[in-house]
């Protein structure tokens, strides 16, 4: 029986540009796998792997030799994982799950095969290799220009419009060393970027949750210097 939140993903990814035979053949050898929240999906250094996400929400982020964490990308379902490296072998991210997601495993050695024998595939990757280098480079600009309290906002909003239901409110489950580590700062400056948001009537805060009360202000606080 074909999954339908599988299909509605791949609708929405580029593998639905690929032409139908690939598009069947990827169907049929991946596998959908399911992941609590915190689980780490991909660890930095392992074997080239790539997966569409179906559901949920998954980091991306780099560690320092300290440990210190710093968020590259956030994939919604539609988002497919690990083109570049199978492109340019083992990279030196991780892939954590934020809250219970779920992943269809893409066939490397189909997709690339495909690749290799079809200039239709290696164009749609190329599409999207392209595509994902403009997101980088406007996520750049933030991270390297935007103060932290920008890329706080941003990462808030990132995790609470994932996880609101229709007609709730818009909330972030996050501590606020968890803040630090996306936004690539520490604890007290979040602390303290949190508090402005909270005087200015844009954030309630709680035990390791933040509410959304202004989604429109919170979302001009993320905006880089570019108008990102």
């Amino acid at each position: 029986m074909a999954d339908q939140e599988v299909e509605d993903a791949l609708a929405h990814s580029f593998l639905a540009r690929l032409p139908p035979e690939v598009g069947d053949e990827l169907r049929a050898e991946g596998e959908r796998a399911d992941y609590p929240a915190g689980t780490t999906v991909y660890r930095a250094g392992a074997a080239p792997q790539a997966a569409l996400v179906v559901r949920g929400l998954l980091r991306v982020f780099l560690t320092s030799a300290e440990g210190r964490q710093v968020t590259v990308r956030y994939a919604r379902p539609g988002d497919v994982l690990g083109i570049a490296v199978l492109v340019g072998g083992p990279a030196s991210t991780s892939v954590q799950a934020v809250g219970p997601s779920s992943a269809f495993r893409i066939s490397a050695r189909t997709l690339i095969a495909a690749a290799r024998r079809d200039p239709r595939v290696s164009w749609a990757i190329a599409e999207e290799l392209n595509r994902r280098l403009y997101e980088v480079l406007e996520q750049t600009a933030v991270n390297a220009f935007g103060s932290v309290r920008q890329r706080v906002a941003a990462h808030l909003l990132d995790l609470a419009s994932d996880r609101q239901r229709p007609g709730g409110r818009l909330v972030a489950h996050v501590s606020q060393q968890e803040l630090a580590d996306a936004a690539g700062s520490v604890r007290e400056v979040v602390a303290r970027a949190l508090r402005d948001l909270r005087v200015a009537g844009i954030v309630a805060t709680a035990a390791d949750s933040v509410v959304i009360l202004d989604p429109a202000r919170l979302y001009a606080e993320s905006g880089g210097p570019a108008g990102l």
